[in-house]
């Protein structure tokens, strides 16, 4: 079994809907953000906020990875959101809006502060231009940071852009975070999508974002789950050009020039083609 970890599809789910907080248990994502922001009603946030915190408790939820995202900085909600959810410690707290070094730092102190264990990571959510601007700093600033979350809705609110087929309002700013995200090592999510029926349009956002080389989708309803987790996951003819390619090299040993159907293998194929999979490895396992 490999230890990848599977983020293909992380969906959403506001914390202050007991139902949603129930069928989180039974979906197929790979991720679950329990908000306590944006879809929680500012009357409904301390309530939420025991509730994600109870559901990352249960253990009820297998193999997913299980997150909180807690109100901006500087929100009346945001230093009891971080206390309830370092103690509740899920994989990760999730904050929105993270536009500095500084905040990063000061996050994790917070975090750590408030007892988090170990295996509790922070992810910063990318959507303003001064995070974009600062991105590859933001990414490297601490050992704790472990992913960064596209929020293309606000991004492309406050670029005064709008939301078209393709993205290219967004694409310098998605691909600048992917180079922040790969030069420091960590994980990143591609943005939502919004218009949940248009299953069409969200098949090719997922594509495109595959290709462009995001780990994975943020998801804000059920019915999204599984396409992003086919989107996402390694075709059975790229699983079988992984082994061929990784068999070759490793027959080809020592005699030079090594070649698979044709073309010539680098090393850098090969730790491409252990990558895939060992994706396909930790797909397979959830089965």
């Amino acid at each position: 079994m490999s230890d990848f970890t599977l983020l293909r599809s992380v969906l959403y789910m506001p914390s202050s809907n007991a139902k949603a907080v129930e069928k989180a248990k039974t979906l197929p994502a790979d991720g679950i953000i329990f908000d306590l922001e944006d879809a929680v009603a500012p009357d409904a946030k301390p309530a939420a906020r025991e509730s994600a915190a109870a559901a990352v408790a249960t253990g009820e939820y297998g193999e997913r990875t299980l997150t909180i995202r807690v109100n901006g900085i500087g929100t009346q909600w945001h230093d009891d959101d971080i206390a309830a959810a370092a103690k509740a410690g899920p994989h990760a707290i999730v904050v929105p809006k993270v536009d500095s070094v500084e905040q990063v730092r000061s996050l994790v102190q917070a975090i750590e502060k408030a007892g988090a264990p170990d295996h509790t990571t922070l992810w910063a959510m990318i959507e303003t231009p001064a995070a974009i601007l600062r991105v590859g700093d933001i990414a490297a600033a601490d050992p704790r940071l472990s992913t960064l979350v596209m929020g293309t809705n606000d991004l492309v609110k406050e670029l005064y852009a709008e939301h078209v087929p393709g993205r290219q309002p967004v694409l310098p700013s998605l691909h600048f975070a992917l180079l922040a995200a790969r030069a420091a090592g960590i994980s990143i999510l591609d943005g939502v999508y919004n218009d949940i029926r248009n299953p069409e349009g969200f098949a090719a956002e997922c594509e495109q974002g595959r290709q462009m080389g995001f780990d994975g989708k943020t998801l804000i309803h059920p019915a999204q789950v599984e396409p992003a987790n086919t989107a996402f996951a390694p075709s059975e003819k790229a699983i079988d050009d992984a082994r061929g390619l990784i068999q070759a090299w490793e027959d080809g040993r020592g005699s030079g020039v090594v070649t698979y159907n044709g073309r010539l293998v680098e090393n850098l194929h090969v730790e491409s083609a252990r990558r895939t999979l060992a994706l396909h490895e930790a797909i397979t396992a959830l089965a």
